[in-house]
């Protein structure tokens, strides 16, 4: 009986991450659509459910959820990719490990607002 019990935790071990899918990639198909849903799942669950925040409740789970859903589909039609890329690279390919849809399209607004300004006095 102890043995069945250990089964799942050790499949569990081995079940890999939902990969990231870069907004501008996204090519609407149902595959990605599925990777999206299950990397915004895996990442919401991570942040509010086995960090240090401890806000693991199902309301805010979906709530956040449907933030990072909504942010991706406008992250999609982004126009500007140096910019986009530039804010993956520092939020989902450094050691911030803020790498969520939500925080990746409000960055990419700023850096875009942010670049057709220059200081004036």
């Amino acid at each position: 009986m102890r043995k069945l019990l250990f089964i799942p935790l050790f499949f569990s071990s081995f079940m890999a991450e939902a990969d990231f899918i870069h907004p501008m990639d996204f090519d609407n198909s149902e595959a990605q659509k599925n990777e999206v849903i299950e990397f915004i799942k895996d990442t919401v669950k991570k942040d509010y459910c086995e960090s240090g925040l401890d806000m693991c409740q199902e309301s805010m789970l979906r709530m956040m959820e449907k933030e990072n859903l909504n942010a991706f589909k406008l992250a999609s039609k982004a126009k500007d990719r140096k910019i986009m890329d530039k804010v993956i690279e520092d939020y989902c390919e450094s050691g911030f490990d803020m790498c969520n849809y939500s925080n990746i399209y409000m960055m990419y607004k700023e850096n875009l607002k942010a670049s057709k300004q220059s200081l004036e006095w």
